[in-house]
């Protein structure tokens, strides 16, 4: 098999893979970047369950997550649709 076939094969520059830059307000939460978006939306997760934010389907913002979200409490579809606003194709 060569080297670029198989399982996860071209990982790095699928969408989910590719390299961003974050904002500022995201870096706070999930560190600095540049990360794909499968690393940010998993950051997120460890940072909303570390911190018990999750409320069912809701996720309760804190101070760091308003920054990011512009909401006291939002769904995992609208913290989707959101991140995208905070990411940005890396150099």
């Amino acid at each position: 098999m060569a080297q670029n076939e198989g399982p996860g094969a071209g990982e790095e520059n699928d969408g989910l893979h590719r390299p961003l830059n974050l904002s500022e307000e995201l870096s706070e939460v999930v560190g600095d970047g540049p990360m794909g978006r499968a690393d940010v939306v998993s950051g997120l997760w460890d940072y909303i369950k570390k911190n018990d934010l999750q409320d069912g389907q809701e996720i309760k913002a804190d101070d760091k997550l308003k920054a990011v979200f512009g909401k006291e409490r939002f769904t995992m579809f609208e913290m989707n649709e959101i991140l995208s606003d905070h990411l940005q194709e890396a150099d």
